[in-house]
């Protein structure tokens, strides 16, 4: 694939869950693992479906006693009973909290607004082209027991300068990075499928399943956006919605939901472990997209 096209590739990739990816469909299935997202396999290794999981955790100190959370690996887009199967669980939480970059006053997402942001809108762009629902416009974030935990742009801005970061910088490493994968495919495989794939009758499901392998070997990506002093897109998110996490189990809520993006997980398991004494008790895996469709 051509080094722009590879690009946009990638940055779709990543717009859809940037890290904690695993690939084997057994991983994670004793809860030790640090996989998010999988896909899942037949045993002829035919794609059947990209999943997420919801990981458990529980506090290990007498003084919270009883606390459950549990991270919900969330993907931007997918199936319509995804988001379906999402809206149940989420019932039977005292809370349950959500990523949106968003003022206080206006934190409540509703069902076909403007993305409002240019990864907005390639998500939207990336369900029109697959076939799949946009989460925004189907996870119930109106429920009382929905709790906004995020950033306000102003201050996702005032810690971008703070850390001297620009969108444009990580586009450009992600732009080195795709130029670099370019190169490993010297025979071109990747443009041949590509290709095959947008001008095929049933487009949506093949595209979903070569999306779905590429999702696969992206372990690590999230290093791409992140470095050696976390960065304001994953750890200053993550610490702000883990400071609403430590104020709901204050206000005496035990069983909670963080509910982000697979890219923020790893992160936030680490910060459970280490700064809430919580320890990972087991692994549920639901299907984001079924890949067996059009066949």
């Amino acid at each position: 694939m051509a080094a722009p096209m590879r690009f946009l590739w990638f940055t779709a990739l990543l717009c859809l869950s940037a890290s904690g990816l695993s690939a084997d469909p057994s991983a994670d299935a004793d809860g030790k693992g640090k996989g998010f997202v999988r896909l899942r396999t037949g045993e002829d290794q035919v794609p059947l479906a990209l999943e997420t999981a919801i990981v458990r955790f529980a506090a290990t100190t007498d003084r919270g006693r009883g606390v459950q959370v549990d991270l919900v690996g969330a993907i931007h887009i997918g199936d319509k009973a995804y988001y379906e199967e999402l809206n149940r669980r989420f019932l039977g939480y005292d809370a349950v909290l959500y990523e949106l970059v968003a003022r206080e006053d206006a934190n409540v997402p509703r069902a076909g607004q403007s993305p409002g942001s240019v990864v907005g809108g390639m998500q939207v762009g990336m369900k029109s082209l697959l076939h799949l629902e946009y989460q925004l416009d189907c996870i119930d974030y109106g429920r009382q027991n929905m709790v906004h935990a995020d950033m306000s742009p102003e201050e996702f801005a005032a810690t971008m300068k703070r850390r001297n970061e620009s969108f444009a910088a990580m586009f450009f490493r992600l732009l080195g990075r795709s130029m670099a994968e370019q190169a490993e495919d010297r025979l071109g495989t990747n443009d041949v499928q590509m290709l095959a794939a947008l001008f095929a009758p049933d487009r949506a499901p093949r595209l979903k399943r070569l999306m779905a392998k590429e999702f696969a070997d992206l372990e690590g990506e999230i290093s791409i956006f992140d470095g050696p002093e976390g960065s304001t897109i994953i750890t200053e998110r993550n610490k702000k919605a883990l400071e609403v996490l430590r104020r709901e189990i204050a206000r005496g809520h035990k069983k909670l939901a963080v509910f982000y993006g697979a890219g923020h997980l790893p992160d936030m398991q680490r910060r459970l472990q280490e700064e809430f004494a919580m320890q990972r008790t087991g692994t549920e895996w639901l299907a984001a997209w079924s890949l067996t469709d059009g066949r």
